[in-house]
Order: C-alpha cells, then structure tokens, then sequence
C-alpha cells in the first residue's frame, strides 16, 4: 500500500515512540471516546461458538479449525445442532450467536455441495442465512456472522437476521500471498478482495468487526498499514463498530506450527497504534483467551472490548485457549477503574443511528438492550415475580470494589452542596457501573439521612380509578379500553357516583386518610363529570383527603368548559380536591412523547398544568415512566424540568420513579420497547433522582407494586424515604402483568424499613404526622 505522506510520519512515529509513551497516549484516546463526563468501561459479549462448517476454501498455514471432509461426520451442523447450541447458550445468558466458518467450501468439496443440495441448498451462504434465521426467531438471541469473504448482494440478503457480521481483513501485505508465505493457495486472503468485501458490507450497511492478524510473517509497517486501511473503510463507510488486534499463536499440526510468535511488545505496540489510528468510534478488542497473562498490559494498551465470551462452547477457532473466567476478568477490569459491562453483538450507536438495525432485528435487540442499547444485567423486569436482584446490604446485588475517578467525586460533592448538577453531571450519574455506582448509591443515601432522617413514611390510600375507557391510545398502557366493546386483559368499565363514593366509606372504614382518583380520559366526561366524581367522594368522607386526577384529566376538564385551567383548578379546589398526581408525566420530553403517547400533553403543557395547580394553593406528586424506548439523557433532561419547575413554583410533595411494567404494554407486545428498565436502572434512577433533585424535592417514593417489597427495601438503602401507600385495588399495574399484588401489608413495609435500620411511620398525602394531623 502508497501511504500518504502525513500517513507516512504518523506510521514513523508509531513504531519509534517508546512503548510506554504510546500506551499513556492510547489510554488518553480510549478516554476521549466516553466524552468529558461518561465513565470509560470494558465491554463483552456472553456468546455461544456455532461452527457451521469446518470446511474451507482456504488453506491458510496456520489454521487448525478448517479440515477435511473425511475427519468430519457431517460436512455442516444439521439446523437442529445449531438450535441445541443455541438453546444452551440462552439458558446460560448468552445474548449472541456467533455462526463461523470457512470461506465458501462448496467451492473445493463436493462433499459440501452435495450435502447443501440435499437439504434445498446452492451456497453455503443461503444455508448461514437459513440458520441464522432460525436462531433469531427460535431463541432470540442475535446472530454474528463470520462466513468469509461475500458480495455486497449477500451481505444484503445477510441484514434482516444478522445483527452484525464479521471480516477479518488480517493484512494488507501481498508478500503473505507468495510461495511459502502464510496465505499462499488462499485466493480470499489476497488484500484486494477482503477489502472490498469489507467496502460492500459497508454499502449494506451492516455493522461490522474486522481486525489485524499480528505475527503471520508481515512487516511492522504492514501492521500498520493494515490498520490505516481500516481507518479509511470506516471514514468512507461508517460501519466498523470494533477492530480486533489479535496474536498469532503458533499450533501444532500446521505448517506454521515452528513459527515465532511477534514479540509482547510488538504486540502491545500495535495495540496502542491501533487505539491512536482508529476513529473514537471504533471499539478496540483483544482476545482474552489468547492473552491470559496480560490482561492488564492490554488494558493499559488502550483497548475497551474483550470480545465474545461463552459460557457454553469452546473458542473453536483457538481450542487450546480456554476463555477466562467472567469474575476473575472483571476483578482485572475493576482494578484499572474500568467497570466489566455485557453488552450486545451490535454496539449501541448502531441501534441509535438509523439506517444499521434491520426492522426485523429490532424487537429482539430490544429485548435484550437496557437504556444505553448494551446488554441487559439479568432476567429480571419490573412487576416479575421473581425477587429482585438487589439486596439492603447491597442494593446492586452485589458490592463493587475498585478506584472510582475524581471527577464523580466532584460531582457527587456538587450535588450534595445543594447547586444543582447539569444536564451533562446527571447523564454521567446515570451511566455509572461497577463500583462508580456504588459510589453514587451511598452518596444518595448519605444525602437521604441528612435531608429525611431515619424514617420511612408511608400513606394509607386507596386507589378508585374510576373509568377505564380512554379516548387516548398511548403505546405503554395495558389499563385503558378505547370503548365500550374493547379489551385485552380487563373488561371495559365506568363506575358510577354511587360505587365511588362507597369504596371512599371502606377506604375511611380501613383506616384510609387518603383517596386516589384517576381514570381514563372518557370521551363522555367533562369538567363537570370530575367535579361531581370529587364532590361524591367529599360528601361521603368530608375528612378524607382526595388526591386526584392527573394533569391531563384537568385539561380535558377545563377544555370541556372553555375556561382556563388555572380556573378550573381552583373550582376543583373549593370543591375540597387537596391535591393532585403528577402522573401522565411519561417522560417529559417531545421526542419520546411523540413516539409513545403523541396525542397527549406535551411536555410544556404538562409542566404549565402542574404550575398552575402549585399556583392555586394544589400540591402535587410528580413521576417519570422508564425503561421503554428513552434513553440516560432523557432522564436526565427530566429530572431537570421537575427541578426548575420546583424551585419555581415550590409545590411538589414527592418524586415517584415508576419502571415499566411491560408484559401486557401493547408496545412491548408488538416488539416495538425494552423489557423495562434494568435493575441496576432502577436503583439508580433513585439514588441519581436524590442528588439531582436536592434541594429541591425532598422526598423520593419507591413502587413496592412495580419492584416487590424486598426490591422496595433494596432501593430503601439507596437514597428512597417513602414506600408510597398500601393502594387497596391498584389496578393499573396489575393490568400491565405486574405480580406483587393489590394491597400492600403495613407489616410487610415495617419488615422493610427495620431491614435498613429504620423506623416506618404513617404519614398523611402531605407528608404530616397522621396523629396531629387528626387530633
């Protein structure tokens, strides 16, 4: 290759700088590449090894996992092989299948071809397809395919069930094409055509691993002139999300079998010269299971990807090299400051960006993805029935331990100091792993005993949702029926003035002080229908405390009667309504809304509503709805409209996360959202609320109905003071799948609260002493 002549004192400079000066110069790249404020991290991928064929076109010398079709039972796995390896990696939490194979071997074998027209089959490539196709739908994990060099036509036909796809260009030196050499008898291995099969699958736009083979008899300026050639396909394409420098391994039985191995300098060398060639957007990987002694010299190279590893299935392309264990890697991460984190087969800007993911991958990458698109941490999900992850001596589910940098330090003082943390801070709060997170949940929960004490409050409530028949058709709402006639879960319904106002006399005969009214938006109801709904209940239970109707219902009331809103909230006022939900909140911000719940508020005229009810003497809750198709950023920009809106008007009582519960979410049920948010997502939307809202919103709730009161109780030791009400016929959740129940057992929220040292106490809606309050 003619390198440029910038290109040429760049490559100079590479390979005579000393090495421990490139390496310092490649960690500062890999830190440019999560900005200012997202902490840097190590990534893999869990994964099942499918060997679809061991057959091959190639006769590379150093080759160990392409044979003959005499030392091979079968030419090619049969689909129901395929699907048992698959399944086994599902059950062990594996997130993507990995297809390999030689390049093309009905080319060389008519073993293959035979085998493969027996079964409706012209190419190998039609058949990776096939398999590929399966294991999507069959199992939900994401296939990876490495099937050799192809046309940009099948890299095309490979889009809608490949989530990525993988080509090694190894080397651009045409010497290893010689007699003697490496790739000589291997026409795929010549340069030219691995780059422009690299360049087509650029065109397809499908997301893609290469890489550099490192130690094969090429020079050290071929390195790295094979990795400037990468750089120029990404600038050209954009679709290289990680770049493998991988160590030739001398095996026996191969014609290389004597060779020796490039240096661990070199080796390191070329590393670090990959991390200051390759764009910021590039990932650097560096297998483990070849590298088991130098683990952390390879970090402080400059990598930020260990790759694929199994639980399940041997690296059958290195059979020799047992991959390390997941808890011992991570400790090797941690140490360096570099939180351990699974991700998927498709990195995260591919999921963003559109134009990468196949609408036919989408709803299985959804799955599978938490808000910053990596992979989820567990099985669980918000409303399951299985017991939370965490625990209150370890609200993550387990303790981390490692450095965590002086920048979140800064942060978390700010935050504590009452100044308030911008959009940026908040972003990076989010984003926290490992043993930064845990920082920032007992920073939370430091700041929660200082602004709350040792008490946990709760409220004696029942909820009457009135009506469950909705003129809107929001994505995530499993509870409203559009009429009459319809209804998945739940039969359509409308309670009557009577009904409501004897479930109010119950509530008051169980020792209820609050009443929660909220229902669907009725085509039939108006400003007039709220105020006899609230005066029903008032009559009834003059003391009882009504908290009612969300933003929305207010507007469609006042819109109903042609008045402003701020007068009709004083009509519901002096009609003896004390405070209201800041639920229909969703996320508050307009792109998500349009996506999700696009005929509602919008995100000022939520935040006007709620002002002019803090305005007119009504407090109000507030809330955010997570863990569907919004991402850190958005969280972050709602935690700050709730915190302006406050410091403005001063009226909030409470901030109340409330994860997705996505089982019965007719988004979710059409593939279209996440699984709700992770665990780890959960607690620290409390803990990061509790900075980012101090000195603001005092008081932070956590849902028992959407996490379970032992994952209450985690999130208890993480920056929340309130377990909300016991909510006697909550409904809305339950409609969503949710299983923790209608009625929470004050005994059960006690038990809660001694498990983290505190003491439970009843409270009212606005957060007076019940005693007092009723003497």
């Amino acid at each position: 290759m003619t390198m440029a002549r910038d290109d040429t004192a760049l490559v100079s400079r590479l390979l005579t700088t000393p090495l421990d000066e490139l390496m310092a110069e490649a960690r500062t790249r890999r830190g440019s590449r999560f900005g200012n404020y997202t902490p840097a991290r190590m990534t893999y991928s869990p994964k099942v090894f499918i060997p679809l064929t061991r057959l091959c076109a190639d006769v590379c010398h150093y080759c160990t996992f392409a044979t003959t079709p005499s030392r091979l039972e079968a030419p090619y796995l049969s689909e129901d092989e395929v699907l048992q390896i698959a399944r086994a990696g599902v059950a062990a939490g594996c997130k993507e299948a990995l297809f390999t194979l030689g390049d093309a071997p009905e080319r060389r074998y008519a073993a293959a071809r035979e085998w493969l027209a027996e079964r409706g089959f012209s190419r190998t490539i039609d058949y990776v397809r096939h398999c590929a196709e399966r294991v999507l739908l069959e199992t939900g994990l994401l296939p990876h395919v490495n099937a050799g060099v192809l046309e940009e036509e099948d890299w095309r036909m490979l889009r809608p069930v490949a989530a990525s796809v993988g080509l090694m260009l190894e080397s651009t030196s045409e010497r290893l094409m010689e007699k003697g050499m490496c790739h000589h008898g291997s026409p795929d291995k010549a340069p030219e055509v691995r780059l422009a099969s690299l360049a087509a699958a650029g065109r397809a736009r499908l997301p893609t691993t290469s890489g550099v083979l490192i130690g094969i008899g090429e020079r050290p300026e071929e390195r790295m002139g094979a990795l400037l050639a990468l750089r120029d396909l990404h600038e050209e394409h954009g679709h290289l999300q990680e770049i493998i420098v991988q160590n030739f391994c001398p095996k026996p039985g191969t014609k290389m079998s004597g060779a020796a191995e490039a240096t661990e300098n070199d080796f390191l060398r070329v590393v670090a010269a990959a991390r200051i060639i390759l764009p910021d957007t590039v990932s650097l990987q560096a297998p483990p299971n070849l590298n088991d002694e130098r683990l952390q010299e390879l970090i402080e190279a400059g990598i930020d990807d260990w790759g694929g590893i199994s639980p399940v299935t041997l690296d059958h392309v290195n059979p020799e090299a047992p991959w390390p264990e997941i808890e011992r890697l991570e400790a090797v991460c941690a140490r360096a400051g570099l939180p351990l984190v699974e991700r998927l087969t498709i990195y995260p800007r591919f999921v963003e960006e559109g134009g990468w993911l196949d609408d036919s991958l989408r709803p299985a990458v959804l799955r599978l993805a938490d808000a910053e698109a990596l992979g989820r941490d567990s099985r669980w999900s918000p409303g399951i029935a299985d017991r939370a992850p965490g625990t209150v001596k370890a609200p993550l589910g387990r303790r981390h331990e490692g450095p965590v940098a002086s920048q979140l330090h800064r942060i978390l003082d700010r935050a504590a100091s009452g100044t308030g943390l911008d959009e940026d801070q908040i972003a990076a709060l989010f984003a926290t792993r490992g043993a930064a997170a845990q920082a920032v949940i007992e920073a939370a929960d430091v700041l929660r005993a200082e602004v709350q004490g040792d008490d946990v409050t709760y409220v004696v409530n029942r909820n009457i949702n009135y009506t469950n028949i909705c003129t809107h058709a929001c994505s995530f709402c499993a509870f409203s029926k559009t009429s009459s006639k319809a209804g998945f879960r739940d039969k359509p319904y409308d309670l009557d003035l009577e009904e409501i106002a004897a479930r109010a006399r119950e509530a008051v005969a169980r020792g209820a002080t609050e009443v929660c009214l909220q229902g669907g938006i009725h085509p039939r109801y108006t400003g007039e229908t709220y105020l006899s709904i609230l005066r029903a209940v008032k009559d009834a239970c003059p003391q009882l405390h009504v908290h009612a109707f969300s933003p929305l219902e207010v507007s469609q009331g006042a819109r109903t009667l042609e008045m402003p809103v701020s007068d009709y909230l004083s009509m519901l006022r002096d009609a003896g309504l004390g405070s209201l939900p800041g639920t229909a909140a969703e996320i508050l911000c307009d792109d998500i809304r349009e996506r999700i719940c696009p005929d509602k508020l919008t995100t000022q005229e939520w935040l006007d509503v709620v002002a002019s009810a803090h305005r007119v003497g009504l407090p109000t809750t507030s809330t955010i709805m997570f863990g569907h198709l919004e991402s850190p950023r958005h969280w972050a920009k709602h935690l700050l409209a709730l915190r302006d809106l406050q410091l403005d008007t001063g009226g909030i009582t409470e901030f109340v996360p409330l994860p997705l519960v996505h089982m019965e979410a007719p988004f979710y049920r059409k593939g279209q959202c996440r699984k709700g948010p992770t665990w780890r997502e959960a607690v620290m939307m409390h803990a990061v609320a509790r900075l980012a809202l101090h000195g603001a919103i005092g008081s932070i709730q956590v849902s028992w109905v959407k996490l379970g009161m032992p994952g209450a109780a985690a999130v208890l030791a993480a920056g929340a003071n309130d377990l909300g009400g016991v909510l006697m016929d909550e409904s809305i959740s339950r409609a969503a799948g949710a299983s923790h129940g209608q009625l929470a057992d004050v005994a059960d929220m006690r038990a809660a609260a001694e498990s983290v040292g505190r003491r439970l106490r009843q409270r009212t809606t606005l957060y007076k002493d019940v005693t007092a309050e009723m003497a």
